[in-house]
């Protein structure tokens, strides 16, 4: 039996399809980004854009579609992730090393092991302190907070049930957040 190779970040880069990812030493292709997918990416980075500019509660820098190499096996393109300024003084370039301290993923259709199984526990090992997962279908948001070494739901939101008022949510308490908009409210 052939020993399975482990593709590195170095392999990713090399690689010519931008629309690849590293998980578990495996070169993947992203999903297709549906409709629901691409408004819920869009509506929550205009949602929280504003904790990136000065004249806001500032402080934070978020991305989309951005890699974060973990490991040497482990480089995954997250929907949306952001660093406190205070770690991260300039803004992020390239493939980024500094684990975030905010991650969130839309769950895509057929890929829904990678975000809640793979790549929450690869973010807990890593200590990243907010982990929130969009199911644009299902109009839920969940939020995770590490506590200790495991994250636990602080918060799950579905629409139009639970989004009628805007809510301050963890790590983004200094506003409220329209999460019936994100949900497509």
């Amino acid at each position: 039996m052939e020993a399975r190779k482990l593709y590195t970040v170095a392999d990713l880069l090399a690689e010519p399809d931008e629309r690849v990812e590293l998980i578990d030493g495996e070169i993947v292709r992203r999903p297709m980004a549906r409709g629901e997918h691409g408004m819920a990416q869009g509506a929550a980075r205009e949602e929280l854009g504003t904790f990136n500019r000065k004249s806001g509660p500032g402080g934070w820098w978020i991305a989309t579609e951005i890699s974060v190499a973990y490991e040497a096996h482990q480089c995954p393109s997250h929907d949306l992730a952001g660093w406190r300024k205070e770690r991260m003084p300039e803004r992020p370039r390239g493939v980024v090393e500094l684990t975030p301290d905010w991650v969130c993923e839309i769950v895509s259709p057929g890929h829904e092991r990678k975000d809640t199984l793979t790549l929450l526990l690869l973010l807990q090992r890593h200590r990243v302190p907010y982990y929130w997962l969009i199911w644009p279908e299902d109009r839920t948001l969940v939020v995770y907070a590490l506590e200790g070494d495991t994250y636990r739901i602080v918060a799950t939101l579905t629409a139009p049930d639970d989004t009628a008022e805007p809510v301050k949510l963890p790590p983004f308490e200094a506003t409220a957040i329209d999460v019936g908009y994100i949900l497509g409210g």
